[in-house]
């Protein structure tokens, strides 16, 4: 077993294992088996980081065994600079939510956290599969764990949220299994995805491969109109639940973009990059007017991660280095700020038991602590100079204005709605005189949750002051890629 599958394979196992503890009488040993794991599993990624050999798109680190011999199905695994700091992310975030968890889940605290180890490596799987059945058993297994999560640890409606979130993002995934079958007709039984961005493709083929994966892929960031689950979900999942769905999660959706719909549909996806740039700058504009009027908070970041994820894809399809590089770095960011911000209500909810903006006011007087930890998280979710939020903000806008100016215009736009929503919640939640009596009673935050939010908020430091080693992995996949979807080389089938 090499690096790779250890990192996939490592938390699904300890996940395993703790679903076989059994009752809550050993949770204070669940707790410490799910930090062992989770730590463990992100430590074996590190070799990943350090083996990792910049200036190539060549994929490393490549592990492939017959699985199903008579389809021709491989377990296919391996990592580009596309996906390389998606996976390190996943495993760093598995360990922030296993220590946020620590006194907070006090029922089934063996399924919780296994549910989350095992998502964990589901996650790192789908970010890593070179195989077209292997990717899509990943991507709809991650399904299963999250759905748990969100019906057995949620809110008063967490059934509903569970199945629409479940029914949204499984609907949205048949289509492309229709086109990866299609695919390995056309391939001659290979469901090898780099072997399919060799295809040559007649125009309306690529056009109805392209739609196939965009009803799945759209559905997962989620594009706007799209994106209506993703509020009633975050509202009704354990503060768990949210920070992954929204540092992870998401970011499935956006990944499918550039490993399948640019590189297998590029003349597709050159011809309908307007309709991405319309739906992502409706997402980055209009999405953001409707967090301003928010009053839960939870909604609020919700809305705020459908804007952001609109630089993303609005980045992808401007078809310049700066732009999918950006989206790329911006992924990486907004999964350490959306992340944080989710926590931080979480932090809140656990004390007074409410998300209602209106039921806070002055809570620097009674939590100085973690009020500067919250300031920091909304700054980097304004965009703020020398934060994550800014750096792939910025070279998305670069990008679209290289590209349009309008664009870029468009894009900048964000910036400000972004500050006007994050700081008004920020000011009627945390500034002023104490709100209540609730309030007033507020204890700073624990040891525990120090470390978590220390954690976030050195990797939002260090992402926004030196991005350098992100971006300096991801150059050459970003310019191969590019170069794949910009010039075709290939004759196109009639």
């Amino acid at each position: 077993m090499g690096l790779l599958s250890l990192a996939i394979w490592m938390p699904i196992a300890f996940g395993v294992v703790l679903l076989a503890f059994g009752r809550d009488e050993h949770a204070r040993g669940v707790r410490w088996v799910a930090l062992i794991g989770s730590v463990a599993s992100f430590l074996v990624t590190l070799p990943l980081w350090s083996r990792f050999q910049n200036g190539t798109a060549a994929m490393q680190f490549v592990e492939k065994e017959r699985w199903i011999e008579r389809f021709n199905i491989h377990y296919h695994v391996g990592l580009d600079g596309i996906s390389f700091w998606l996976v390190l992310l996943t495993a760093f975030i598995t360990v922030i939510v296993v220590i946020s968890a620590w006194e907070v889940i006090t029922e089934r605290v063996n399924q919780y956290m296994g549910a989350f180890l095992i998502l964990s490596g589901l996650m790192i799987g789908t970010f890593s599969a070179l195989d077209g059945i292997l990717f899509y058993t990943f991507f709809e297994a991650t399904l299963i764990p999250m759905y748990l999560i969100i019906g057995i640890w949620g809110g008063p409606n967490k059934i509903y949220a569970a199945f629409k979130f479940f029914l949204y993002t499984l609907l949205g995934s048949l289509l492309m299994l229709v086109a990866l079958i299609y695919l390995y007709n056309k391939s001659g039984g290979s469901f090898d995805i780099l072997t399919w961005h060799q295809l040559p493709l007649s125009g309306q083929a690529q056009t109805f491969l392209f739609f196939a994966f965009f009803s799945a892929f759209a559905v997962k960031v989620p594009m706007w109109p799209v994106h209506t689950w993703l509020p009633d979900v975050h509202v009704e999942a354990p503060t768990g639940g949210s920070a992954v769905l929204a540092a992870i999660m998401l970011k499935l959706g956006a990944y499918g973009f550039l490993r399948f719909s640019m590189p297998i549909a590029p003349d597709a996806s050159h011809e309908w990059a307007w309709l991405m740039i319309a739906l992502s700058l409706i997402a980055v504009i209009y999405v953001g007017l409707v967090a301003l009027v928010q009053q839960d908070m939870k909604k609020l970041v919700a809305y705020s991660s459908v804007a952001h994820m609109g630089f993303v894809t609005l980045g992808f399809f401007i078809f310049n280095e700066l732009g999918v590089a950006g989206g790329i770095v911006q992924m990486i960011a907004h999964g350490f700020v959306s992340g944080a911000m989710f926590l931080c209500i979480g932090v809140l909810y656990d004390r007074v038991h409410s998300r209602q903006i209106a039921d806070y006011g002055g809570v620097v007087n009674t939590m100085p602590k973690f009020a500067a930890f919250a300031l920091l998280f909304a700054m980097a979710n304004c965009g703020l100079p020398a934060t994550a939020g800014f750096v792939g903000e910025w070279m998305v806008i670069l990008g679209a204005v290289k590209a349009n100016f309008w664009l870029g215009l468009g894009a900048a736009t964000a910036l400000i709605f972004g500050a006007a929503y994050t700081l008004w919640m920020y000011k009627r939640v945390y500034l002023g005189p104490v709100g209540n009596d609730h309030v007033k009673e507020l204890s700073d935050i624990n040891a525990r949750e120090f470390l978590m939010l220390s954690l976030l908020a050195i990797a939002v430091l260090w992402m926004g002051l030196y991005p350098k080693p992100f971006t300096d992995v991801m150059n050459a996949s970003v310019d191969g890629l590019l170069q794949h979807v910009s010039i075709s080389k290939l004759p196109k089938l009639p």
